[in-house]
């Protein structure tokens, strides 16, 4: 039987990376089944492992957030570059289709965009319903070990989380500042990849903490998928991504900040929560 020896980490990697069996994974009805797997898995917890064949580790004057000339050049033709083929991508493999991009338009100032993190892709059409602006990502120093995806990662504005004391003050100071100049974070506050889940995980508070700090909404995401239908149930058996927007949410500056992040992490949760079940 399938699985039948597995843990549950593999049983979840099996499904989803198609190492094996992946045709018995293919429909929506069997990827909604396979979501069993993720039962006795913590919210948080991370069912894709990739190659972590290099070092990496913060340094004192290590930059969060990259300025100089060379470094924004060479960012800024990496982006040129791949917004077209992403954009194609995107719409070829999984029918990418996004609701309510008004709801991030209308927002003039920095911003903190969050979504449930379900699809391996799901950063990449992050990135595209902000072009030509940037989005900046919050991402786990694990993923900086990783050869090549290291260098990318970095070009298109990922920021690594630190977990020492020394460099966290100089990160949220940062981060602060790129939200103070307009720009546009995201972050997944179920702080895992968990690919195809149709349900929505705890939050952890980050996202919201930032957002108080430096008083910019949250603008909340859903991905939903969707049984391929019409000529695309022909050529393709996974679901097709949908991208919903939500309204900004504005944390309460009248309350004390435990109390307005409280409150706004539990905004924006029911209303995720509540787009996903319709």
């Amino acid at each position: 039987m399938l699985f039948q020896k597995l843990n549950d980490k593999e049983k979840v990697a099996k499904a989803f990376l198609g190492i094996s069996d992946i045709d018995e994974f293919e429909t929506i009805d069997n990827i909604v089944d396979s979501e069993n797997n993720y039962a006795n898995l913590k919210d948080d917890e991370h069912v894709l492992h990739l190659w972590e064949a290099l070092d990496f580790e913060i340094s004192d004057n290590y930059e969060f957030v990259n300025t100089s000339p060379l470094f924004l050049l060479f960012s800024n033709l990496l982006y040129t570059i791949a917004f077209p083929i992403l954009y194609i991508f995107n719409k070829l493999v999984f029918n990418f289709k996004v609701y309510g991009r008004q709801n991030i338009l209308k927002v003039k100032t920095g911003k903190i965009t969050i979504s449930n993190h379900a699809h391996i892709m799901d950063c990449t059409m992050i990135g595209l319903i902000n072009y030509p602006y940037k989005t900046y990502f919050l991402s786990l120093k694990s993923n900086f070990k990783i050869p090549v995806v290291n260098i990318i990662i970095r070009l298109l504005n990922a920021i690594p989380i630190p977990d020492d004391f020394k460099n966290k003050r100089r990160f949220f100071n940062e981060v602060n500042d790129l939200l103070k100049s307009g720009k546009t974070l995201h972050i997944y506050p179920e702080a895992s990849l968990w690919p195809y889940y149709t349900h929505l995980r705890e939050f952890k508070e980050g996202a919201f903490r930032f957002a108080f700090d430096s008083n910019v909404p949250i603008i909340p995401m859903v991905y939903k998928f969707e049984k391929p239908n019409g000529i695309w149930k022909f050529i393709k058996k996974k679901p097709l991504v949908r991208l919903h927007i939500l309204e900004p949410i504005y944390p309460d500056l009248s309350l004390s900040k435990d109390e307005a992040v409280s409150k706004l992490k539990k905004q924006a949760h029911d209303v995720m929560e509540q787009e996903l079940a319709k």
